[in-house]
């Protein structure tokens, strides 16, 4: 589906291609040089929008030269992306207006921010009701001490500014999220003997969390929903987060939190719903249930066998250079 991206430098530690992007407008936290941005401007499609936002000019300078070229590459006949200079804890400051984004997306940047509260609370701000932040993150299996956050090498890491996971579960809600949806983990390994001695028993862990903005009093009640099969590349079935995974044409019970996920986003038309005991499928009341998967992103790696990610040094999360899908 993805046509050749540019050959930009990448920085990350997973993938931020949430589903049901047509018409979406999208915003990237710390774009960069705009791999992802390039990336998901061919699925929101030329009635959608993605912009990029990252305080370093020179790296937006590199993005900007590929506008033209995918605008003519796509047909569009107008860009459907545009990179904006700013901080991802101002985003007020660089223009960026309330409840003015579908999705926002960020792949290994809000652990190099001295202030993730602001940038989780400006992340709210602009994002619509019933928006999602769908982002890819290193975290800690306990709160990193100060005086290795100083530590320039490690930070650079994307290591000691990492959160412990706890603290992010605890953040999100506070600023207004529902409770972050764990969508996949792995392990990784630091692979710097210096390094290592350095972060003693501290584990880390990328994740990729799914955070939605719900409506003011938005119901929140269990129930059961029944998948349509029509998002694309989810034909069969489609993999929510790690506990849910629903397949088509079959009921599933949902909690109260995820029904008012699934009924008020933009998956409200991708499912039917029914209140719980009120079974039409035939099936005698015998629907799916979730999986029972753990909250700690640690654990999960080990309920789902993840393979472990070495980030390489000289460059947070892993330099690689982006190719042709």
């Amino acid at each position: 589906i993805i046509t050749c991206v540019p050959p930009l430098r990448y920085y990350g530690c997973g993938l931020v291609v949430p589903e049901c992007l047509e018409g979406c407008r999208v915003l990237d936290l710390g774009c960069g040089s705009g791999r992802d941005c390039y990336m998901l401007i061919q699925l929101v499609g030329e009635k959608g929008h993605v912009t990029g936002i990252d305080m370093t000019e020179d790296q937006l300078v590199v993005a900007r030269k590929y506008i033209d070229y995918h605008m003519q590459r796509f047909g569009y006949k107008k860009p459907n992306v545009n990179f904006v200079q700013g901080y991802i804890e101002a985003l007020a400051e660089a223009g960026l207006v309330e409840k003015s984004y579908d999705i926002i997306i960020s792949n290994c940047v809000v652990n190099l921010s001295p202030d993730k509260t602001s940038v989780l609370r400006e992340a709210y701000r602009v994002l619509k009701d019933a928006g999602e932040l769908y982002f890819s993150e290193v975290y800690s299996d306990a709160r990193i001490p100060e005086d290795l956050k100083a530590n320039k090498v490690l930070w650079g890491e994307c290591l000691s500014g990492a959160l412990w996971w706890e603290d992010l579960i605890r953040l999100a809600e506070e600023v207004g999220f529902c409770k972050p949806r764990l969508v996949t983990a792995s392990i990784i390994t630091v692979g710097n003997k210096e390094l290592e001695k350095l972060l003693g028993d501290y584990k880390f862990v990328s994740a990729t969390y799914r955070l939605f903005k719900l409506p003011k009093g938005s119901e929140k009640k269990s129930c059961l929903v029944m998948y349509n099969g029509e998002i694309t590349g989810e034909e069969e079935s489609f993999e929510f987060d790690a506990q849910y995974t629903f397949k088509v044409d079959a009921e599933m019970e949902v909690d109260g939190v995820v029904a008012s996920i699934l009924n008020n986003s933009r998956f409200s038309e991708e499912f039917t719903f029914q209140p719980q005991g009120l079974n039409t499928s035939g099936s005698g009341g015998c629907w799916a249930k979730p999986k029972v998967m753990s909250v700690n992103p640690f654990e999960l790696v080990q309920q789902l066998g993840s393979a472990s990610v070495t980030p390489s040094t000289g460059g947070c999360c892993g330099d690689q250079q982006s190719c042709c899908q």
